[in-house]
């Protein structure tokens, strides 16, 4: 069965490994994958526009690096989330397609881009995301920030969603993000703690727990966010259990999408699961008290984003009325 290749083509035509931490590692097959994962090769023209306008303003985007199954769909429709801080990542997550490596210094003029391409798209809704950068100082927090007061003032329609890494012993960097005052802030957890060494081993779950929880502390008035895949392993308790752990910390939106193996080299997909058990799963998220859910196969973090911010806004209102219609 073909796979997506390793070898990744770089400046100057030299092919170098996209992930060299993983040459070493055994292969795992990648498994058929099931009717209900099956995406259509994009061929839509305003697709081929919105990939040429990132080209033209030298623009990284998540939906290309880690080869998102939703990308003919969303860049037809003019959706692209927006990767800051290079391509390069100092994290190895097991199921990630991001390259790894050394990364290159921070471009002083990205966020000016960045901000060009939304005005240029005429984006209601935005999400930035980024590498992690454990070579910087402050994790690239001020690079964030940057980002968001540009796209403020070159599309003050628009409102703003940071999907960041962890700041994992970056003292200070996410109280920097909270201030510039994006809309939402995302942060995944990806996976159940019992995972996170083979999964997710440069981080740490109950560091990114008590980020989430940190930003309702700074401004409660920010939506925060957070996502999971499934198929990796993890039990129906586990996930329930990760369910309860962020709305402890007043998540207010959760998403949970099917892992899909990018390489031979990445982590295995152990299951497939249902589309009836993600029903089950966006059931009792509700049930726990999430503003919003959303839970399908092919739900990945910005899927839908300008769409589920709309939404998620009017379910704040509602509660907020009725808690008051209750009082």
């Amino acid at each position: 069965m073909a796979t997506r290749i390793v070898v990744d083509h770089r400046e100057g035509g030299a092919a170098v490994l996209r992930h060299p931490e993983k040459a070493h590692r055994p292969d795992n097959p990648i498994r058929r994958k099931p009717d209900w994962i099956r995406v259509k090769a994009p061929t839509h023209p305003v697709y081929h526009e919105t990939r040429a306008l990132m080209r033209e303003n030298r623009l990284v985007t998540v939906c290309e690096e880690a080869a998102c199954p939703n990308i003919g769909e969303c860049w037809s429709q003019r959706h692209a989330t927006m990767m800051i801080m290079g391509d390069t990542c100092t994290r190895a997550c097991s199921f990630c397609n991001v390259a790894t490596g050394i990364p290159r210094a921070l471009d002083a003029d990205e966020p000016r881009r960045v901000a060009d391409a939304v005005a240029t798209l005429g984006l209601r809704h935005v999400v930035v995301t980024s590498v992690d950068r454990d070579d910087l100082p402050d994790g690239g927090a001020e690079h964030f920030a940057r980002t968001i007061r540009a796209v403020r003032a070159a599309a003050p329609g628009t409102t703003i969603e940071v999907l960041t890494p962890d700041f994992l012993r970056k003292d200070g960097a996410l109280e920097v993000v909270v201030e510039a005052c994006p809309d939402v802030f995302n942060h995944n957890l990806e996976t159940v703690p019992r995972l996170y060494l083979p999964v997710r081993p440069g981080a740490r779950y109950f560091h990114s727990l008590r980020l989430l929880d940190r930003v309702k502390e700074l401004d409660p008035s920010i939506f925060t966010k957070s996502g999971l895949m499934v198929g990796l392993g993890e039990a129906w308790g586990e996930v329930l259990q990760v369910m309860d752990d962020l709305r402890s910390a007043e998540v207010d939106f959760l998403t949970i999408g099917q892992y899909l193996q990018p390489t031979v080299k990445h982590a295995a997909v152990d299951r497939f699961v249902e589309p009836a058990e993600f029903e089950d799963y966006a059931r009792m998220a509700r049930g726990k008290g999430f503003l919003l859910v959303s839970a399908t196969p092919l739900t990945r973090s910005s899927y839908h984003a300008d769409r589920d911010f709309a939404e998620l806004r009017a379910a704040r209102e509602r509660r907020l009325a009725s808690a008051v219609t209750a009082a």
